[in-house]
């Protein structure tokens, strides 16, 4: 996919998530949701510090690797510290005030985003990424976050084509889901294809494949992210190989993490 077209859905999955957050009133902000410690404001907060980092990752590299390290040193005294890092600037303002605050960090990243093209690589936390890839990345995050909120407060946001790009990251990320867990890599290969909100069907990987993995694209996605147990979706999961995959699917960057327990009986 172009770049811009990548840009173009990551404003709009911004915008999505904007249009439920800005009916909450004050108090629905405080909310708890499923992540630990957080609370809807929390969730926004970690979205505009790293809307911002996405930002600056692009326009000074330099000072980017430098806020790099600030982090890694706050996250070796614990998650709270890291929290405070990364969230305490945005706890103290005002509903209000982190809309506006979010909202213009995303400005600031689209401006940004707009300088790169197709083969542009951006800095990031670990190996740089391929322009397409980070962009992406960042409409994964705001989509997962908002699915946290959503799930707290309840809200309107439809399902739409921008769902392939998330199921895409989920399904190139299935070797990254067993080195980030130090497992050694199978070598056969898994079919996915999964049906779009408009009923589009999206592949990936050989069809004659033993392991497959099918269903609605929305269910793959909150597992690859982590928002969803297996069992609490439809997907079609046939073959072992599917099925570990699916149980410790991690379509982000950062330390292997479990997904959620599973809900329904």
């Amino acid at each position: 996919m172009d770049i811009n077209e990548t840009i173009k859905d990551l404003v709009a999955e911004q915008q999505a998530l904007d249009n439920v957050v800005a009916q909450l009133d004050d108090q629905m902000w405080t909310t708890p949701t499923s992540s630990d410690r957080w609370n809807v404001a929390d969730q926004i907060g970690h979205l505009t510090y790293f809307d911002n980092a996405a930002s600056l990752a692009i326009t000074d590299p330099d000072k980017f690797r430098s806020s790099v390290d600030d982090l890694i040193a706050s996250a070796v005294n614990g998650s709270e510290a890291s929290d405070d890092f990364t969230l305490g600037q945005y706890r103290s303002l005002t509903p209000e005030s982190l809309l506006a605050t979010w909202r213009e960090g995303r400005e600031n990243l689209a401006s940004a985003a707009s300088t790169l093209d197709n083969e542009s690589r951006v800095i990031w936390y670990g190996p740089s990424m391929g322009s397409n890839s980070f962009l992406t990345a960042r409409l994964m995050e705001v989509w997962a976050h908002g699915q946290d909120i959503i799930d707290a407060v309840g809200g309107d946001r439809p399902d739409t084509e921008r769902l392939r790009h998330i199921a895409h990251l989920g399904a190139i990320t299935r070797q990254w889901s067993y080195l980030n867990r130090r497992l050694e890599i199978p070598e056969d290969e898994v079919y996915v294809s999964l049906a779009g909100p408009d009923d589009q069907i999206w592949t990936w990987g050989p069809s004659d494949a033993m392991d497959s993995v099918e269903g609605f694209a929305k269910d793959f996605c909150l597992v690859v992210t982590q928002r969803r147990h297996l069992g609490d979706t439809e997907l079609k999961v046939e073959g072992d190989l599917a099925k570990e995959w699916m149980e410790l699917a991690q379509a982000f960057a950062g330390p292997p993490t479990d997904g959620p327990a599973k809900r329904s009986n």
